[in-house]
């Protein structure tokens, strides 16, 4: 059975990158509503570049997730903005080894 992945890419400075990854590990897992397997959360912080990709084991998961992560707010008092939202059916995985 296929997993399916939400990813989102946003523009933040080193302040509003580390609230936001603070946030994440602070939190005693998915927000309610997110039947999350994963989370993956991507730097680029030359570029001011943030990736936060969001594994879910079905696409009706997917779905439901998505609609509460539209909902949230960034971290308050940080400078990001989301400039794009992706969704995927992840199908392949496997170890480089």
């Amino acid at each position: 059975m296929s997993e399916y992945a939400r990813v989102v890419t946003f523009d933040a400075d080193d302040a509003a990158l580390d609230a936001l990854v603070a946030e994440i590990a602070g939190s005693d897992g998915a927000p309610e509503g997110v039947s999350a397997t994963r989370i993956t959360v991507l730097a680029d912080r030359a570029a001011g570049k943030l990736v936060v990709a969001v594994r879910f084991p079905t696409e009706e998961a997917l779905r439901e997730g998505a609609a509460v992560l539209e909902a949230m707010s960034p971290p308050a008092g940080t400078d990001i903005r989301r400039v794009a939202v992706d969704e995927y059916e992840v199908v392949l995985e496997r170890s480089a080894s």
